[in-house]
């Protein structure tokens, strides 16, 4: 065996495949790294008095923007990527893009300050989503194919079908975690403070203080 040779296979044993370190990422850094600016909106709404502004309405808008794009997030980890998922997928993304703007302009005209730090932060928010469609849509080019000509050469397009190589229970129940403490809890207590002040003010409103 000559050293290019020796070189050749040394070089084929170490590769990487690129698939799989493209899944790695989105699992294990892109995924976990969307709940940080997600708790950082959460804090910026806090200090601008999301409760005493805009207040029920634009907390439950943060609640419908979390539900376009938990329920993608959920089957894309219970689910193989299919036509159907993928349809589910890029609904979601759009859905959520069209509510980020009417969240901005219900903020905007409630008189709740978005500084530019929160909009910075939204940036965030509103490009994870792009960035991992289209990570997964690379990886998947076969069923973008399937998706593009309506499913009919592949039975199983149009179902749910379960993983074929399921995720760790220790990473689902991490990612389970994760979400109750930066997105259930914190958003929770939000929609909870602005119902809390909403009522305060019928009730003065009421008294006719």
């Amino acid at each position: 065996m000559n050293r290019d040779q020796a070189t050749e296979i040394s070089a084929t044993s170490h590769s990487v495949d690129v698939g799989e370190a493209t899944t790695r990422y989105l699992l294990y850094g892109l995924l976990p790294s969307w709940f940080v600016p997600g708790v950082a909106d959460w804090v910026m709404h806090r200090r601008t008095r999301i409760e005493d502004t805009a207040g029920t309405k634009e907390s439950l808008i943060h609640s419908l923007m979390m539900a376009e794009v938990g329920i993608p997030i959920a089957l894309t980890l219970r689910y193989e990527i299919n036509p159907l998922l993928l349809s589910v997928q890029l609904a979601g993304t759009a859905a959520h893009e069209a509510t980020a703007l009417w969240d901005v302009r219900t903020a905007v005209e409630s008189d709740r300050e978005v500084r530019p730090v929160e909009q910075h932060i939204h940036s965030f928010l509103e490009s994870l989503p792009f960035g991992a469609l289209s990570a997964l849509m690379c990886l998947h080019h076969d069923q973008v194919k399937s998706l593009l000509g309506g499913g009919r050469s592949d039975p199983d397009a149009w179902r749910l079908v379960p993983r074929r190589r399921p995720l760790s229970p220790g990473y689902l129940a991490g990612i389970g975690v994760a979400i109750g403490a930066c997105v259930l809890l914190p958003y929770g207590e939000e929609l909870l403070r602005c119902v809390r002040a909403g009522r305060r003010r019928r009730k003065k409103t009421e008294k006719g203080e």
